[in-house]
């Protein structure tokens, strides 16, 4: 069950301070706090689904779409094609996935590990 209280749904209603990258109505992309590289950022949609699986199954294909097209207009705008760039989501604790709610990771600004943690 989605946790409404987790801590990227309080980003999304500003009850929590966050550094803000872009923001329409539907998706948010802001730094992310504990920065594994220079530019490391969550993008999240504004929907209540818990990972990747429950996002793809509870949402229209055209919102689906539509996420993916704006982390991909935030990679154009800030010129992250040029360096390279990462994208990871996690779906599971078993693998890493803290906050319970869909999210993205934008990463890049230097070599990054082939091997994933």
């Amino acid at each position: 069950m989605y946790d409404k209280n987790n801590i990227f749904a309080k980003i999304i209603r500003k009850e929590l301070p966050a550094k803000i990258i872009e923001e329409t109505n539907d998706f948010l992309c802001f730094e992310d706090i504990a920065k594994a590289s220079p530019t490391h950022w969550l993008v999240v949609p504004k929907t209540k689904d818990r990972n990747f699986s429950e996002f793809v199954s509870n949402n229209h294909p055209e919102t689906i779409s539509n996420f993916y097209k704006f982390i991909q207009n935030l990679v154009k705008k800030y010129n992250l094609e040029e360096q390279g760039y990462r994208l990871i989501t996690n779906c599971g604790e078993s693998v890493g996935q803290t906050v319970f709610h869909f999210h993205v990771h934008v990463m890049s600004g230097k070599k990054l590990s082939s091997k994933l943690a």
